[in-house]
């Protein structure tokens, strides 16, 4: 058998395969907001009586009602809601009547870049750090790196946070304590006004990865033909970088991709504590002000967000791995 037929199976494979995980994805999104809209229509109280006051007369309130629909029942509002949202129109927030699409963009933006500085650092790091690990297994390097990263993840992200501001900004006043960024700062400027909150979600993500890297290399430094490199004489650190890591990517890739979708959907404590004007400072500031549409549509939008990168984790995994690419 020619092997153009069985390349055409292995792409037809992938392909079904991702429409099945999109698929599977727009499922459980749309399982997710019903979720959240039940979430917000259960919560104690009234909308238009805390919009309006305690001393709110019912007219009043049954015409504030009236004007946001609420009247309506839950199934239709969530429908009529779903609906706007697939197209981005996720309303206008109660308290400020601004439009929320127009609202969450910039902030939705400095989100991924914080992300994405972050991840810029605690990638490679994490992997440099998990192979040096396994080039000095059992020696006290190996065991220093594990226990200043099982520290590092052991700290809640609040603690980390205000542990960096109270020696970078109180003690040494290297760098500031509040993260607030605008579009017309320099990016010079911008990126060292972040900078604290990026450490601290590299403390948060880095162990973990960084264990997984560890633990995929070992796993892989078990197989036969690691044993067959080593009694050629090859030198240990070229077994593991140009043998092992290779093989030991689909994992690796896997728990990279999963800390990345963790670290757009948990900045929400790190953006409060650092006053970074990001999503989770949004979301924050229109729970207290019970801003009901604000809050669904942050929900949605991170749980869009999370749920495709662990499509993207799970696509390139299969494509790291030969074994799951060309299924026999």
């Amino acid at each position: 058998m020619s092997p153009l037929p069985a390349q055409k199976t292995s792409g037809n494979s992938l392909w079904s395969l991702l429409v099945k995980r999109l698929l599977l994805g727009l499922l459980l999104l749309w399982a997710v907001s019903l979720v959240i809209f039940a979430g917000t229509q259960i919560l104690p109280g009234d909308v238009a009586t805390s919009m309006l006051g305690q001393q709110a007369t019912p007219e009043a309130v049954a015409s504030i009602r009236k004007e946001l629909g609420l009247e309506q029942p839950a199934p239709i509002r969530y429908v009529k809601w779903l609906g706007a949202a697939v197209t981005g129109d996720f309303g206008r927030s109660y308290s400020n009547r601004q439009d929320i699409a127009k609202s969450i963009a910039p902030r939705l933006k400095n989100t991924l870049l914080l992300a994405a500085m972050a991840a810029v650092i605690a990638v490679p790091l994490s992997i440099l750090l998990g192979i040096l690990s396994v080039l000095y297994n059992g020696t006290w390097v190996d065991r220093t790196i594990g226990l200043v990263t099982l520290s590092a993840i052991s700290l809640p992200e609040f603690f980390a946070g205000y542990l960096l501001i109270a020696y970078f900004s109180v003690a040494h006043f290297w760098l500031p304590s509040s993260a607030t960024v605008s579009d017309a700062m320099p990016i010079g400027q911008r990126l060292v006004v972040m900078l604290l909150p990026c450490l601290t979600l590299v403390l948060a993500v880095l162990g973990h990865m960084m264990r997984m890297t560890r633990a995929a290399l070992l796993n892989v430094m078990a197989s036969p033909y690691i044993e067959t490199a080593l009694l050629k004489g090859l030198p240990w650190w070229r077994i593991v970088w140009k043998h092992a890591l290779p093989n030991a990517l689909s994992p690796i890739v896997n728990v990279v991709a999963l800390n990345l979708a963790y670290l757009i959907v948990g900045v929400v404590v790190v953006e409060v504590i650092f006053v970074y004007p990001g999503m989770g400072q949004y979301l924050v500031d229109h729970v207290a002000k019970r801003d009901v549409p604000v809050v669904q549509a942050a929900g949605l939008v991170f749980a869009a967000v999370y749920i495709l990168l662990n499509i993207v984790a799970d696509m390139v995994s299969v494509l790291a791995n030969p074994r799951l690419r060309h299924p026999r």
